[in-house]
């Protein structure tokens, strides 16, 4: 059905007033309301801004515009064990709707390559889903430009309030796997968390700390250590706990990954130290290969399966209510309430803790 020949006068009345007050081009205009990155980050702002203001409605941003029968994830490096959990969750709810996955591969842990959102927006996916801490204001833009909905999973910063996000209790989860090792009788825990620059890590120390601290123990500075989430940084940092005199030396360390968790394992191992007899472990993911391990390890369960599934979930329903009504006051309306999500953790006790020795 051809627009209403009023109403396509409307619009260029609109879009030439625009022009008019801010001082901008036409083509600059155009250049914003089709997601094009030769616009300066103000200059989108502002115009964006004006569009909202005035209730302008863009055209070809419902469903006029195909979609891609596809769902977005990427991340920025993958690994064989957490990323798959994420993978299949995602999987799972695409399939669920009839859609494909595209995996991508970007940029650190930060933000995608600044390069990236030009192949979104010519893929065009019902939505994408990011692990990683935040999307950058311009990209953010040029996505909700073209009606492509995003959702940051296990958000390594802390979103601006207008980013839907799917995270984890990890201040709980930090709480309750120091709570244990405190309980068997532990007196000297450590912990091995992730990078400093990311609030998961953060918050699962400030657990470990609030856990120490409710129950009167001393907080050896040495005993607070922030790896990668790898392997190998559990295993450096554990080397040098381990190496520390018989008397400060700590007898449980809780590490934040399962993954950091088989690295201090492997330390413990080269040191000649017993699991659990000499020293007691807690991870943190409760991936597939914690249970296969030997011992089998104690951890925290962090839901990644089901943390894609809501994200893949989300990014669907935004999809779907950005068809329905793309007015600037829906979009508003939508924006103040912005979906943020953090599903429970549990502790699961398998054969890595037991008593300290006597």
């Amino acid at each position: 059905m051809k627009p209403d020949a009023a109403d396509t006068a409307d619009r260029r009345v609109t879009l030439a007033a625009i022009s008019e007050d801010l001082g901008v081009s036409l083509s600059t205009i155009s250049k914003v309301l089709n997601g094009r990155a030769d616009v300066s980050v103000a200059t989108r702002e502002r115009v964006e801004h004006e569009l909202q203001e005035r209730g302008y409605v863009r055209r070809g941003a419902g469903r006029s515009e195909a979609r891609a029968d596809l769902i977005e994830l990427v991340f920025h490096e993958l690994d064989e064990i957490w990323s798959m959990e994420l993978i299949g969750g995602v999987e799972q709810v695409a399939k669920e709707h009839g859609l494909s996955v595209v995996l991508t591969v970007s940029g650190d842990r930060h933000a995608p390559d600044p390069d990236w959102v030009d192949g979104v927006i010519r893929r065009r996916p019902v939505g994408v889903v990011l692990v990683f801490s935040e999307l950058a204001p311009e990209h953010r833009e040029r996505l909700r430009a073209r009606a492509i909905p995003f959702v940051i999973v296990d958000p390594a910063g802390d979103p601006t309030p207008e980013v839907p996000s799917v995270g984890s209790a990890n201040w709980s989860g930090g709480l309750a796997a120091t709570r244990h090792l405190i309980e068997l009788g532990h007196r000297r825990i450590a912990t091995i968390t992730g990078p400093d620059d990311m609030m998961c890590s953060l918050a699962r120390v400030d657990g470990y700390r609030s856990a120490m601290n409710s129950a009167g123990l001393p907080i050896d500075p040495a005993w607070i250590r922030f790896g990668d989430f790898h392997v190998t940084g559990g295993r450096n940092h554990a080397s040098e706990l381990l190496a520390l005199p018989h008397g400060e030396r700590p007898t449980a360390i809780f590490a934040g990954s399962d993954l950091q968790a088989l690295g201090v394992m492997d330390a413990a191992r080269a040191a000649g130290l017993a699991i659990p007899g000499d020293l007691s472990i807690v991870g943190y993911d409760d991936v597939p290969i914690s249970r296969w391990v030997t011992p089998p390890l104690t951890t925290v369960h962090q839901p990644l399966r089901r943390m894609g599934e809501e994200a893949a979930r989300l990014a669907i329903r935004l999809a779907a209510e950005a068809d329905v009504d793309q007015s600037a006051d829906a979009a508003a309306a939508r924006s103040a309430t912005t979906p943020r999500m953090d599903l429970a953790t549990s502790l699961v006790v398998r054969e890595s803790t037991a008593p300290p020795a006597a």
